[in-house]
């Protein structure tokens, strides 16, 4: 979602808010309409029959009276947000360009403005690589300024490495995506992974509740080698190991979690607890065991990583439950158009700045610890706004401190 012209507000709030731009046509043929969304404009096919047609992210809307409005099925072309209608067009015809929604792929008709683009919402509180890379040549590079030269390629490489670092500790950069777990027990790792930060089993209530990894419990091996009668690994006919099933992970899909927790059933309240435990994930058993281990005593269940397959493998007790697994990106997974937050805008700058001076020769120390430094207290700041801390927030969280306890 690349933001046009430096990140400055140039959409109108029907484009924001209900996802459409109009025009009105003059008299003739290959007239062009220009979209200025900030979201760019995808382009499949123009015919509803063909399968590219629904590549497309938004659709194009004509009407006579501006009340009434049809979709526009003939030849056009896209290119560079430049929408080209090589047929004769009436004077005074409204064009509409109408965005995709982001849930279901359903268009609006509603006047041609009836779906929203959500894709364009909270935009302004961001800014691209691109944007970066802009502002900092013309601040900082340049006859009698901090870095007199260097090339624009070198500012992207140290750009994109800033993000890269400031993903894991810093910038908002985690992603989540809502999950059911399958018969096979394990989801497939996300295409920009970099690492979880946590996955969660959402109930009935909508109550996330946390799912614990089983670093302890078990392990998915790399290598599974077939075994002869000796123990020996088999080669294939091109003297690689052949691969076989991992048993360990097979036993810990069919595993009987209560073997595990300690957890039994009392028959007394069964009917009580059942009708919790299969609604809302809640109790349904009884500890039988003096001083049990919090690691394993908790009904949420576990996941391990399998990284020889790339997947995440989930506990027998978490089939067909709804997840939501929460990890990091590096941030950099769409190139130049990647997302920064502006809280931590001056931060990357101060990076860049400490990247070219502690890579070049007869650069003297001094100045080099002196950006290290301002690197170190401007992303220190980033952290702290980033960290979205309100003092309302904290202060109802306190509140809880102040009941009395009663024995």
């Amino acid at each position: 979602m690349p933001l046009p012209n430096g990140g400055l507000i140039v959409e109108t709030n029907k484009q924001y808010y209900a996802g459409a731009q109009g025009f009105i046509s003059a008299a003739g043929q290959n007239q062009t309409f220009t979209s200025t969304f900030n979201t760019d404009l995808i382009f499949g096919s123009f015919d509803p029959t063909q399968v590219n047609y629904a590549l497309n992210n938004f659709k194009l809307y004509t009407s006579l009276d501006d009340i009434t409005y049809t979709e526009y099925t003939l030849a056009y072309t896209v290119v560079d947000n430049v929408i080209t209608i090589p047929a004769n067009l009436t004077a005074n015809t409204y064009i509409v360009i109408q965005m995709k929604a982001l849930d279901g792929g359903s268009y609006g008709n509603r006047n041609a403005t009836g779906e929203t683009v959500e894709e364009n919402y909270g935009s302004y509180s961001y800014t691209t690589i691109t944007n970066v890379v802009n502002n900092f040549i013309v601040a900082y590079v340049g006859e009698g300024k901090l870095i007199p030269h260097v090339k624009r390629s070198d500012i992207i490489f140290h750009a994109k490495r800033g993000l890269q670092e400031f993903s894991y500790d810093t910038l908002k950069s985690i992603k989540s995506q809502e999950l059911t777990i399958p018969p096979s027990l394990s989801v497939i790792i996300p295409q920009d992974y970099v690492n979880y930060v946590r996955i969660s089993s959402i109930d009935k209530l909508g109550v996330k509740r946390i799912i614990y990894p089983a670093n302890n419990l078990t392990i998915s091996p790399y290598e599974v080698p077939l075994q002869d009668q000796a123990g020996q690994p088999t080669q294939d006919n091109f003297g690689d190991n052949l691969e076989g099933t991992s048993q360990t992970e097979e036993r810990w899909r069919t595993a009987d979690d209560n073997l595990i927790t300690g957890r039994f059933r009392d028959v007394n309240f069964a009917g009580f607890f059942d009708y919790y435990n299969e609604n809302f994930g809640l109790g349904g058993y009884y500890g039988r065991r003096y001083g049990m281990e919090p690691q394993i005593s908790q009904v949420n269940g576990w996941f391990n990583m399998n990284e020889r397959e790339g997947k995440i493998a989930f506990s027998s007790n978490l089939l067909d439950r709804l997840i939501v697994l929460e990890y990091i990106s590096d941030g950099l997974a769409y190139d130049e158009d990647t997302q920064i937050p502006k809280l931590a805008e001056e931060a990357l700058y101060a990076h860049i700045i400490y990247s070219i001076l502690s890579t070049r020769i007869n650069v003297q120390e001094y100045i080099v610890q002196r950006f290290k430094k301002e690197r170190s207290a401007k992303l220190r700041n980033a952290k702290i706004r980033l960290s979205n801390i309100k003092l309302d927030e904290i202060v109802q969280v306190m509140r809880g401190k102040s009941k009395w306890l009663k024995f």
